[in-house]
């Protein structure tokens, strides 16, 4: 690396540091700070075999399906920024002021992460950009198979996210009054009644070999 380079990325990283924001996995190996848990209860442990694992700055996981990644740490008004990749019926979410109990959908929010061709009868409010269940995004923009980049804003009742540059929700959970249908088909809090504050992690649900990939992670605290 030439010196100005090596100035320019020490210059990045500086900003980086004082704008406030924070890597969510800064080093390979098993994360720390995280808890794996079972997909449709965050009480209940993940299946055996399971691991996450970055690699690379490459977030990922092996063993069976259906597990959640789940912060210690407990966040109330944020930014969140992230790239994610999924294969061709990837399915991964975005767990944001969950829980550490029931199904960060429905119990939580969830940004929903996934590829058409994993449910190919699902609704828009089931789809990439959705706060699953609930709330549609304003047009679909995943790029599939290929980086995709989220950037959201948690702050009070008011959530933000783009997709790829494009801004695709902008939500006042506090007008939000529907309840939403859970996977057994029981009625869900409406958003509005959803927490304000707790942990964020990532879903691993995919029905092929191909895991969800996550990369550059980071977040900014903003209370």
């Amino acid at each position: 690396m030439g010196l100005i380079a090596a100035f320019v990325v020490a210059g990045c990283r500086t900003a980086d540091q004082s704008a406030g924001w924070r890597p969510l996995f800064p080093e390979d190996g098993v994360p720390q700070g995280w808890l794996v848990r079972h997909w449709a209860d965050l009480r209940n442990p993940p299946p055996a075999d399971t691991e996450w694992r970055v690699s690379g700055g490459v977030l990922s996981n092996t063993g069976s399906r259906g597990t959640w990644l789940i912060s210690e740490a407990e966040y109330g008004d944020f930014d969140l920024d992230y790239e994610f990749k999924l294969g061709e019926r990837g399915n991964s979410g975005c767990a944001l002021r969950a829980p550490l109990f029931g199904d960060p959908a429905f119990d939580g929010l969830e940004l929903q992460m996934v590829d058409l061709r994993y449910n190919p009868e699902a609704t828009p409010s089931e789809l990439t950009g959705s706060l699953y269940r609930a709330v549609a995004p304003r047009r679909q923009c995943y790029r599939a198979t290929d980086w995709n980049r989220y950037q959201i804003t948690c702050r009070g009742p008011h959530i933000r996210v783009l997709l790829n540059g494009e801004q695709i929700l902008d939500v006042n959970l506090d007008a939000q009054t529907a309840s939403a249908k859970r996977h057994n088909g029981e009625e869900a809090p409406a958003l509005r009644l959803r927490p304000r504050r707790g942990h964020i992690g990532f879903q691993e649900l995919s029905r092929d070999d191909v895991r969800v990939q996550v990369r550059n992670a980071r977040i900014r605290p903003l209370d």
